[in-house]
C-alpha cells in the first residue's frame, strides 16, 4: 500500500517494495506504454500523409491507414499495457506466464504496424503478415489472461475486462476475414462496413477496457470512496456490449431499427458511466488538477463523438457526403475519448510503477536528495503542455474531418505527432536520469 505522497505505509525505508504481488515486472506495461507513444507519432504523421484522400473519402487506404495507427499502435498497445497490469490487480490472480506476456507485446507490436504499413502502401502480403500476427497476439492473451479473469470474481472492473477481451478477440476476428481478402470478392468494404467493424472496436474494445479499468483508478487517483454499492459501474460494463451485439450486425446489414436500438443501449452504458465519474468526483479528496482536466476532456470528446454519430445517422439520407465526414469525425471524437484518457492516466501509472520499481531497488531519494515521490517521475510543465498539445490536435482532426478541410487534419496531425514526443519524453527522461545518478552513486 502507498499513500498520494508516493511513501509506503506500513514499511520501512529501505525495504523492498512492489505494486502486488501477482503484478508482472514494470518491463511488461511499460513496453506497451512507451509502444503506444511512438504509435502516437507515427498515427500523427500518417494523418499528415493522408490529408488530400481523408477528405474526399474517408475509407481510402491513406486514410485507414493512419486510423490503423491510431486504432491500433496506439490505443490497443497502451490498453494492452493497461490490461497487463491491473487484471493482476483486479483479480488477485497473476499472469499466466511473463514470458507470454512479452511474446504478446512483440507480437503486437509487428502487427500494429505491419497492418497500416501494408494498408498505405498496398502490399497484401504485408497486410497478410499483420492480420496472421494479430490473431496470434490475441490468442497468447486470453491464454495468458484466461486464468486470472476466468476465476470467480465480481465487480465491474472484472465483468468489464472479460467482456473487453472479448470484444477485441471478436474486432480481430472481423478485420481478418477481410484483411486476407481485400479486392472485393467475400463482400465490398463499404462505408457501413467499416463503421460496423469501428463499432465493435471503439465501444466493445477500447472503450470498454477503459469503463472497466476506469473503475478501479477513479477511486485510486482521485482519493475517492463512494459509500453504498456503486451499480452504476456495472450498468456501463454490461449495457455497452450489450449495445454492440445489436449496433454491429445493424450497421452491417443495414438493418436501421436494430442500429438505433444498440446505439440506445451504447448510450444508457455511457451515461452510467458518467453517473460513476460524478459520483467519485462528488466524494474525491484530492484537488482538482491536470489528471481532472483530462479525464473531463475525455468526456467531452465522448460526447461531442455520440453527437456527431446521430447527426451522421440523420444526415447520410440527405446530404451522402457529409454524413460519410461526419461519420469520420465521430470515430475520431471517440478514439480521441480513449486518447486523452489514457494520456491522463498514464501521467498517474508510469511514476506509480516506476516508483515502485525504484523503492524496490532501494532508490529512496530524488536529485535533491528529499523524498522520492510520484511527481518527482515527469515534468508537470511539459504535462500540462502535453494536454493543450493533445487537446487541440484531437480538436483539429475533428473538425478537419467535419468540415473537409485539409489544413485542420494537417495541423491536428502534427499536434498529434508532437504530443505523442513529448509524452515519450517526459515520461522517460526523469527516470532514466534518477536512474543514472543512482548508478553513478552505487
Amino acid at each position: 500500500m502507498t499513500n498520494e505522497s508516493g511513501s509506503a505505509v506500513g514499511l520501512g525505508p529501505r525495504q523492498p517494495l512492489k505494486v502486488s504481488g501477482n503484478t508482472p515486472p514494470p518491463s511488461v506495461p511499460l513496453a506497451f506504454f512507451e509502444a503506444a507513444f511512438v504509435g502516437l507519432i507515427g498515427c500523427g504523421v500518417a494523418l499528415v500523409v493522408a490529408h488530400s484522400q481523408a477528405i474526399t473519402d474517408p475509407t481510402s487506404d491513406p486514410t485507414v491507414a493512419a486510423a490503423h495507427l491510431a486504432m491500433l499502435a496506439t490505443l490497443s498497445m497502451g490498453l494492452l499495457g493497461a490490461i497487463h497490469q491491473f487484471t493482476p490487480v483486479v483479480t488477485q490472480r497473476p499472469l499466466r506466464s511473463i514470458w507470454i506476456a512479452k511474446a504478446t507485446f512483440v507480437t503486437w507490436l509487428l502487427a500494429a504496424w505491419f497492418l497500416p504499413l501494408g494498408i498505405g502502401f498496398e502490399q497484401e502480403g504485408v497486410v497478410e503478415a499483420g492480420g496472421f500476427l494479430a490473431a496470434t497476439a490475441i490468442v497468447l492473451l486470453i491464454v495468458n489472461l484466461w486464468s486470472p479473469l476466468g476465476a470467480k470474481g465480481k465487480g465491474a472492473p472484472v465483468i468489464g475486462l472479460r467482456f473487453a477481451v472479448a470484444g477485441f478477440a471478436l474486432t480481430a476476428c472481423f478485420g481478418v476475414v477481410y484483411v486476407f481478402d481485400r479486392q472485393g470478392n467475400w463482400f465490398d468494404l463499404s462505408g457501413h462496413v467499416v463503421l460496423a467493424h469501428a463499432s465493435i472496436g471503439l465501444f466493445a474494445w477500447l472503450g470498454l477496457t477503459y469503463l472497466s479499468v476506469a473503475e478501479r483508478l477513479y477511486p485510486m487517483f482521485f482519493l475517492a470512496h463512494v459509500p453504498g454499492k456503486r451499480r452504476s459501474g456495472l450498468v456501463a460494463v454490461t449495457v455497452v456490449p450489450l449495445g454492440v451485439v445489436l449496433l454491429s450486425p445493424g450497421l452491417l446489414f443495414k438493418i436501421t431499427a436494430l442500429a438505433w436500438v444498440g446505439g440506445a443501449f451504447i448510450l444508457c452504458g455511457l451515461a452510467a458511466h458518467l453517473v460513476s465519474l460524478s459520483m467519485h468526483l462528488k466524494y474525491r479528496k484530492r484537488k482538482l488538477d491536470l489528471y481532472f482536466l483530462f479525464v473531463i476532456t475525455a468526456e467531452v470528446s465522448m460526447l461531442v463523438g455520440v453527437g456527431l454519430a446521430i447527426s451522421s445517422a440523420l444526415i447520410m439520407g440527405v446530404d451522402h457526403h457529409l454524413g460519410v465526414m461526419l461519420a469520420a469525425a465521430a470515430v475520431a471524437a471517440l478514439a480521441g475519448w480513449i486518447l486523452e484518457a489514457f494520456a491522463g492516466h498514464i501521467h498517474k501509472v508510469i511514476p506509480f510503477v516506476v516508483w515502485a520499481m525504484f523503492r524496490s531497488r532501494g532508490i529512496e531519494k530524488n536529485r535533491l536528495g528529499k523524498q522520492l515521490m510520484f511527481g518527482d517521475l515527469y515534468n508537470h510543465s511539459i504535462a500540462a503542455v502535453v494536454y493543450v498539445i493533445l487537446t487541440l490536435g484531437i480538436g483539429s482532426v475533428c473538425l478537419g474531418f467535419a468540415t473537409s478541410t485539409p489544413i485542420l487534419l494537417i495541423s491536428g496531425g502534427m499536434l498529434l505527432a508532437i504530443s505523442g514526443v513529448l509524452l515519450a519524453i517526459n515520461l522517460s527522461a526523469k527516470s532514466l536520469q534518477l536512474m543514472g545518478a543512482s548508478s553513478n552513486k552505487s
